[in-house]
């Protein structure tokens, strides 16, 4: 599925994606904060997009025919264990280049139009780290509500705090 927003377009990863996507995810102040490690090659990226990327409901956010960011839905088992089976998992992520300009909370409210209205999902949920205001503000400005505060671990198995949030139909 193809969805297009007042400015973005949300498509499918293609592997052609890759050099784009490395561009941006290799920025140390990007993946670390959305809880994965920056990328360190082009070949990285790839494999990313055929793996992490290809799963269903998992779009690149375009802006201008570019790949700038990527959101999607999370379904059991690939959701934080916190939501249990059944649940869905809002995640997103902009490249630094573009925070600041409403991308991320855009291209969310379209993929949880899509879950609510397509899907016919009616719980979503979210989590971002404490430091991450940024993402507390995406959340907040569609609607999420607080469910939990949790303690998780990193790629590098480090603890931190999450605040969980939770969207109703």
């Amino acid at each position: 599925m193809i969805f297009k927003t007042a400015n973005l377009t949300l498509r499918p990863w293609s592997e052609d994606d890759a050099e784009c996507l490395y561009h941006f995810a290799k920025n140390p102040n990007v993946g670390p904060i959305a809880g994965w490690p920056p990328h360190e090659s082009v070949e990285d990226s790839l494999n990313i997009i055929k793996t992490v990327f290809a799963k269903k409901e998992t779009y690149a956010i375009v802006k201008d025919g570019v790949p700038i960011g990527c959101v999607g839905l999370l379904f059991h088992p690939d959701t934080n264990h916190w939501w249990g089976e059944g649940a869905v998992e809002l995640g997103y992520w902009i490249a630094e280049e573009h925070w600041g300009n409403g991308y991320a909370a855009e291209a969310s409210k379209a993929i949880i139009d899509h879950a609510f209205e397509d899907l016919e999902i009616s719980q979503i949920y979210a989590s971002y780290r404490t430091e991450n205001v940024r993402s507390k503000r995406v959340l907040e400005k569609l609607g999420f509500e607080y469910y939990a505060e949790m303690t998780n671990e990193n790629y590098l198995h480090e603890f931190f705090t999450e605040v969980a949030l939770k969207l109703e139909k």
